[in-house]
């Protein structure tokens, strides 16, 4: 299933359970999320999600991402969207 947020894009895999991220902001990417990665992910941002100075987010372990305040909360809003396909 195709999944188009606001900050991220990609598509979740039913059968292995797993959200495959392409895309956050205008960068493409290709990483594989699993639900405890995004429920820690989730739980990061959502604690951070009031700093006035955004989170920096980095890519390949190189290419950082700047997120603003407002950014964090899309972001937030599009890992809750991901959260609801996952299995229980």
């Amino acid at each position: 299933m195709l999944l188009m947020g606001d900050i991220i894009s990609g598509e979740f895999d039913e059968y292995m359970n797993e959200f495959s991220l392409q895309k956050v902001k205008h960068f493409t990417t290709e990483s594989t999320i699993r639900e405890s990665q995004l429920i820690s992910l989730y739980d990061y941002l959502k604690k951070h999600r009031n700093d006035t100075d955004g989170q920096i987010l980095t890519l390949y372990d190189q290419m950082p991402i700047r997120l603003s305040q407002e950014e964090i909360n899309l972001f937030i809003s599009d890992l809750e969207k991901v959260q609801m396909l996952y299995r229980q």
